[in-house]
């Protein structure tokens, strides 16, 4: 099975022009513990902004897992220890569960010849034949596939990119019967969900208190140009991908440095698009370097909007991070400093 790479910190960079970095490293560090600790989670929920790098942590986790159990994958050839699909936005009313059950299946399965069989579909074509089983049966099929695959392959990791599209695309009275499909699948098959999204998919945990209790909740943080450290770090990540994505190097971007930090949010997966969208118009415009990294950056109105999004979400998160040992003391403390702001 395939993956993506991270090389060591000491290089910092991969050949798919990504970057290991601090906070990364911290979030990673974080779903391991949890992952190999099994501590009581069925789903590990990593919430962030757009563009922090979510699926380049996904990938990575894929990687760190698929290294974790290579010598128990060369004596089973079959073992899948982890894998990493997409919650699509199909288009439709409901989320699409067939559709993420069945990229399930590719990953673990490949040419999917049985879930064709369970569906109707010739297993030696795609050509439709006549339902073997009720139409309304077809949903379960997949999933009993699904079940069995996980089992077969020995997979313990189901990493969900995107995964705020299952609240976006149900209905909220049905919302914990959709979670409740997961937490199922894990029971059934000791799987550990990791659901990688925006800071939308924290309403998962207001759902019920039973959902909240098996659910971890970790916060993909930005980089701020108010911490030292932080800028530091970023100016890191600014340099390694300078240095990594061919055509760069020749221009004179190390000057950039605080503003690409600043247009970008703090967030490298918003920095590598700059840069590859710099390296693009270098390539065809005909411009000097500043006027090519001006056309490169992020308008005022896609900041503002983002940086709306990214206040409001960091608020949603901080009550699913933040720790007490006296709930009832922050409790009170909270509605006192409701009571003075109103």
């Amino acid at each position: 099975m395939s993956v993506n790479t991270i090389h060591n910190p000491t290089n910092n960079i991969t050949a798919g022009c990504r970057v290991l970095h601090p906070v990364l490293e911290h979030v990673a560090d974080e779903c391991k513990m949890m992952l190999n600790l099994a501590a009581g989670a069925n789903l590990l929920l990593v919430c962030g902004p757009t563009g922090v790098g979510k699926t380049t942590l996904g990938n990575y986790l894929v990687e760190i897992e698929t290294k974790r159990h290579e010598k128990q994958m060369h004596e089973n050839v079959g073992l899948i220890p982890a894998i990493k699909v997409e919650a699509i936005s199909s288009g439709e009313r409901e989320f699409a569960w067939r559709d993420l059950f069945t990229r399930i299946l590719r990953n673990l399965e490949g040419d999917l010849q049985l879930p064709r069989s369970a569906s109707g579909l010739l297993p030696s074509s795609d050509n439709a034949a006549r339902p073997l089983v009720p139409r309304s049966n077809r949903l379960a099929d997949l999933r009993a596939a699904v079940e069995s695959s996980l089992h077969a392959r020995g997979t313990r990791v189901v990493i969900i990119d995107e995964a705020a599209h299952i609240i976006k695309q149900t209905s909220s009275k049905y919302l914990e019967n959709q979670i409740n499909t997961l937490k199922s699948l894990s029971n059934e098959c000791n799987v550990q969900w990791v659901l990688l999204g925006s800071y939308d998919l924290y309403d998962l945990v207001s759902l019920s208190g039973q959902l909240a209790r098996r659910t971890h909740v970790t916060h993909f943080r930005r980089y701020r140009v108010s911490e030292n450290d932080d800028i530091r770090a970023f100016l890191g990540c600014i340099r390694g991908l300078i240095a990594d994505i061919p055509g760069l190097e020749d221009l004179n971007l190390k000057r950039w440095g605080r503003i690409l930090m600043e247009n970008s949010l703090g967030c490298v997966g918003t920095l590598r698009s700059i840069l590859l969208r710099v390296r693009s118009f270098s390539n065809s415009l005909q411009m000097p370097c500043d006027s090519v990294v001006e056309h490169a950056l992020l308008t005022h109105a896609q900041l503002e909007r983002i940086m709306q999004e990214i206040i409001e979400g960091e608020a949603l998160i901080r009550p699913g991070v933040e720790r007490s040992f006296d709930f009832e003391s922050v409790s009170s403390a909270k509605k006192n400093r409701a009571k003075k702001v109103a």
